[in-house]
């Protein structure tokens, strides 16, 4: 079976962090079951997370660090995101690398629409998928949230730009997991990342 380029995308801003962690499982085992991956850790990308100009029209130049990114989430077949739920989204420097990158020519089009009206994604032909890390438990994220930032993920982030089927898979209790349970997601990310998934 002929291995997929895999992106990796460490999106917690700390230099440690379970997040972290299990990015880099699911990085090691899709390596070690022949996939050819790139890892990415937020914490390691220098720019300016602020948009600033508020409009397409004077984009503010990439820095290296943001170009590296859109060029690995193009050369990839599947993008892994790894992010924790703070305040129910993105960690905000997370949240300022979409700002900055995901911009029209590179990630969508707006000079021609989808049937439904909205700017063509240009990322399409890859599959992803977001590991969420939270202290909200699955089921109040459903009941009480209604999954809100998981809409978010597959309508207006990822599944915007293309990058579909996005498969997500959440980790709840993060910030003091239970005995055991760490080596736990180890194992799930581990096996996910074995076959890509």
């Amino acid at each position: 079976m002929k291995g997929k380029r895999v992106f990796v995308l460490n999106g917690h801003p700390a230099e440690s962090s379970l997040t972290g962690s299990l990015a880099q499982a699911y990085a090691d085992a899709a390596r070690d079951a022949g996939h050819d991956v790139r890892l990415t850790h937020l914490h390691d990308l220098q720019f300016d997370p602020d948009y600033g100009f508020g409009g397409y029209v004077n984009q503010k130049p990439l820095e290296p660090g943001l170009e590296q990114v859109l060029q690995d989430i193009e050369w990839a077949e599947h993008v892994v995101v790894a992010t924790p739920v703070w305040w129910g989204g993105f960690p905000a420097k997370l949240k300022g690398l979409i700002d900055r990158a995901f911009l029209p020519g590179r990630t969508f089009d707006t000079r021609n629409t989808t049937a439904i009206g909205l700017p063509a994604p240009l990322l399409k032909g890859r599959t992803g998928r977001v590991l969420i890390l939270s202290d909200t438990p699955n089921w109040v994220f459903r009941l009480f949230y209604r999954n809100a930032l998981m809409v978010q993920l597959r309508g207006q982030v990822l599944g915007f730009v293309g990058i579909k089927p996005l498969k997500i898979t959440q980790f709840s209790g993060a910030s003091h997991p239970k005995d055991g349970m760490v080596q736990k997601w180890v194992r799930k990310v581990t096996a996910i990342g074995a076959v890509a998934g």
